[in-house]
């Protein structure tokens, strides 16, 4: 039963973290009261507790837990029935009988199963197929961008100009650099800057796309260069997030900054 569960790890995810998820929502200072703060003067009462209204305890760890639940119902496109499922959750909580006997629960849910199947398969090759577009598109986009004067291409595919050379040193594998960079699709379509959030950023040179990767390689601290990175060297077919999509080429400008050792 996969997608029942993922289903039930995410429920068990979000209860299982609810209080350090609390923890975390509070400033340092309040989760770690300092030791002389904690100790009273001998003779003084302590201040009594506030009262815990548990109907809000209570809503607020449904809506951890329902959250996750339902964002997960969304994603693998399940339409449950609600009633159904809070009923259950009911006669869990009070100890009642099952509503259906286990042969008939189990039948459904291997139903269920073969249609989540179908469901998954009919969406891999939708992606499949647009995947498959895109990279005609982008193939065609390189064949071309890589006959442009200042345009090299790698054994691998990548391709980068230099828009500044600088003279510092080069990063090697296990170096972390600090970057500026810009990222669009060939569409131009922005997915990713630090340039626009105005504040560079810090990784392992073997943390990132095997574009990257390579790219830094052939940098030199100061340096300036646009890379275009095929999807072999990218996302793939699959695509990471809503920006990019299966089978994207992506273009960055990328500025490094400085090597840390």
């Amino acid at each position: 039963m996969k997608a029942t569960l993922r289903l039930v790890c995410a429920a068990f995810t979000a209860a299982t973290t609810l209080s350090a998820q609390t923890d975390s929502a509070k400033p340092a200072a309040e989760v770690a009261k300092p030791a002389t703060e904690a100790a009273k003067p001998a003779g003084e009462a302590a201040a009594p507790a506030a009262p815990v209204s548990m109907d809000k305890v209570s809503y607020f760890i449904g809506s951890q837990i329902g959250g996750n639940i339902a964002n997960n119902f969304k994603q693998q496109g399940v339409d449950i029935d609600l009633d159904s499922f809070l009923g259950a959750v009911r006669d869990q909580f009070e100890g009642k009988p099952s509503k259906y006997k286990p042969e008939e629960l189990q039948q459904a849910m291997e139903g269920f199963q073969k249609v989540m199947e179908g469901k998954q398969a009919e969406i891999q090759a939708k992606q499949a197929a647009k995947a498959g577009e895109v990279k005609a598109a982008s193939a065609k986009f390189l064949a071309e961008n890589g006959k442009k004067e200042g345009v090299k291409t790698t054994a691998s595919g990548l391709q980068y100009e230099v828009l500044k050379q600088g003279d510092g040193a080069k990063p090697v594998p296990t170096d972390k650099v600090n970057v500026h960079y810009h990222g669009t699709l060939l569409n131009g379509k922005v997915f990713d800057s630090s340039v626009d959030r105005g504040e560079p950023i810090t990784f392992g040179v073997q943390e990132v796309i095997k574009g990257w990767t390579e790219g830094l390689q052939l940098m030199s601290v100061g340096s300036k260069y646009k890379f275009y990175i095929p999807s072999e060297l990218a996302y793939g077919d699959n695509g990471a997030g809503a920006d990019i999509g299966p089978g994207e080429t992506l273009v960055f400008e990328v500025e490094l900054l400085k090597i840390e050792k």
